[in-house]
């Protein structure tokens, strides 16, 4: 995909793209170097109907649509999972051009409306089947987890993306390849995840005939439920038709409760992402016999020995409704400066992305080590870990140390003096007790705009 082409996408289409609306006259390609980065070009459709979710729950239910702190787990989530993409193309798109450039059986016409409605119905039966799978299969599960990690369901939780699920996606499109073309391909895999970020919100109920044929935000509000009725249902990324042609639809009737059916309690990057492997590890060494080891990895994450494949439903922890989730106990002050350290931090993601082809390989990982730091303090901040002051200063220090050497640049150029100033003040600050640096670095960088 080519981040270029993203320039021709114009305002309209933009709006449709979120829908799958498009047609295929305006997004057939002949080459997968013409595609654009529909993902990248969406940005600002995710912050406006992330704003517009916002303004309309208060008018419906007076209070905004979940907590700022689960909201800012679910967009550093989302930055997580894209950073490897600054490095390589996604392994999506590679296996994908490999097994079509070697494999291919026939070659569908590019420009045909035909090939891009096989396409579209070939990409969502291959999620359907991966999506079923990764809560199926508990390898494949110890991705796609951090998806269901938030407690909330909004706009944002539709964010909170796998670093390590495109590793096992790309099996059930591959087939895909002996006959659809490359650039056909690529359109599609980016619609059918742009289409699902609208559908993770509860200030739209039911959409009546549509609900026996698409996913809507009802059906796939079950999917995220940890209520005994939600588990392992609805899988559908576009069309519903799917779980209800293979039995595993469920309508929404009563009241969901969100999130893993064992919450992790917490706000850190990387146990959000991690944890079930974690898991897995731990319970693999300690099951005994060859077999069982075997099952625990590929069986499903409720698996034990003696127990059917995919567990015992009588074991799922019942819900009441009256859970309350877990929440950043952090004081106002800190809950801005964490709101101000993402914003900026995703400005800087953002320009990274943008700036790619022209940085080099060590700057590049340097910015994406920086980028770690910042989603992990922000977390170590929201769960008030013991180290973390220590780590938001070595944070800001690292910041100061990539902007000396030339890896970074303030957005606004007449803010390089403030940055010759924070270095003449760090540098002072060693001579501080612990107890008074903790107060000035959290005043300090907070009306520095860090």
């Amino acid at each position: 995909m080519n981040p270029e082409a993203q320039q021709d996408v114009s305002v309209s289409q933009g709006i449709r793209m979120m829908f799958y609306m498009m047609k295929p006259n305006e997004t057939s390609f002949q080459t997968l170097e013409e595609v654009p980065d529909y993902v990248k070009q969406a940005t600002p459709f995710f912050i406006s109907l992330i704003l517009l979710e916002l303004v309309v729950s208060w008018i419906l239910k007076g209070k905004p649509p979940g907590r700022l702190d689960d909201a800012l787990t679910s967009i550093s989530a989302g930055i997580f999972s894209r950073l490897p993409s600054l490095f390589s193309r996604s392994i999506e798109l590679t296996t994908y051009i490999y097994i079509w450039e070697n494999y291919r059986l026939i070659s569908l016409p590019w420009h045909s409306p035909w090939t891009w409605y096989l396409t579209f119905l070939g990409v969502d039966f291959g999620y359907y089947w991966f999506h079923r799978m990764a809560h199926e299969v508990n390898i494949m599960w110890a991705g796609h987890q951090t998806h269901h990690s938030s407690e909330d369901y909004n706009l944002s939780t539709a964010l909170r993306q796998s670093v390590l699920q495109i590793y096992t996606s790309w099996i059930f499109y591959s087939p895909l390849a002996l006959f659809i073309p490359p650039s056909v391909y690529a359109v599609h895999l980016q619609f059918n995840l742009l289409y699902q970020f609208w559908i993770h919100t509860e200030v739209i109920n039911n959409l009546g005939p549509l609900e026996l044929i698409i996913n809507t935000p009802s059906h796939h509000r079950v999917h995220h439920g940890r209520n005994r009725y939600c588990i392992d249902k609805n899988y559908a990324g576009v069309l519903i038709i799917w779980d209800r042609i293979f039995g595993t639809f469920e309508a929404e009737n009563e009241k969901v409760v969100y999130g893993l059916t064992h919450p992790i309690n917490t706000f850190e990057p990387f146990k959000v992402q991690f944890h079930h492997l974690v898991y897995i590890w731990t319970t693999f060494w300690a099951t005994p016999g060859f077999f069982n080891k075997f099952s625990v990895i590929f069986k499903g994450p409720g698996w034990g020995p003696g127990k059917p494949r995919l567990g015992l439903s009588e074991e799922i922890p019942e819900v009441t409704g009256e859970e309350v989730p877990f929440s950043s106990s952090v004081s106002h002050l800190l809950r801005i400066y964490a709101v101000v350290q993402s914003v900026l931090m995703l400005a800087f993601y953002e320009e990274t992305f943008a700036d790619k082809a022209a940085l080099s390989q060590v700057t590049l990982l340097l910015r994406v080590g920086f980028i770690i730091l910042t989603l992990t303090s922000i977390g170590f901040l929201l769960d008030q870990r013991p180290k973390a002051a220590i780590l938001e200063t070595v944070r800001c220090l690292g910041f100061l140390m990539l902007y000396r050497f030339g890896h970074l640049k303030p957005f606004i150029p007449s803010l390089s003096f403030a940055f010759e100033v924070r270095h003449f003040w760090f540098s002072a600050s060693k001579q501080i007790t612990k107890s008074s640096w903790q107060r000035l670095f959290h005043l300090g960088f907070f009306l520095l705009g860090f």
